[in-house]
């Protein structure tokens, strides 16, 4: 009784542990053709070219497959540069805790990857009232950026 109880608990974990992205409010989703280190690969360089600097970059996959869990391929790319950086902390000390702005490459079931972010209107969103209406058009300047190299890597 209990070993059929584990596999169908197993099989239903492996099962969310693969559901993909799809929209939401104030996201950016955008599955590809492109294999999920080829999106990677992608999205730094589109980085590079719309003058966005990797920051950071996590993931849960290799240190899981170092303990024998296998999963789909999972990374979070942070992106920004100094000119925002300085600009954003010129209007709000706390929204700085929101840079870099997070890009999102998961793999999906079929060997292909999406690439998703919240955009970065949406997520200075909360520090505009106290920062005023510059920090919208910094944001909103982002969103170009980041739509940007959303297309270059894409593609």
């Amino acid at each position: 009784m209990i070993r059929p109880l584990l596999a169908t608990v197993l099989f239903l974990c492996a099962t969310l542990a693969q559901a993909e992205m799809t929209p939401r409010d104030g996201w950016s989703v955008t599955k590809t053709d492109k294999s999920y280190t080829a999106l990677i690969d992608a999205v730094k360089s589109a980085a590079k070219a719309n003058r966005m600097g990797v920051v950071t970059q996590a993931g849960p996959t290799g240190a899981a497959k170092n303990r024998g869990i296998t999963i789909p391929g999972n990374r979070v790319i942070g992106l920004f540069n100094n000119v925002y950086a300085v600009n954003v902390l010129n209007l709000s000390t706390a929204a700085m805790i929101e840079a870099p702005i997070r890009v999102y490459v998961t793999e999906n079931t079929d060997g292909t990857a999406t690439l998703s972010y919240k955009t970065p209107s949406t997520v200075f969103a909360p520090y505009v009232d106290e920062a005023g209406p510059d920090l919208a058009t910094i944001a909103a300047e982002l969103d170009t950026v980041f739509a940007a190299i959303a297309a270059d890597a894409t593609r």
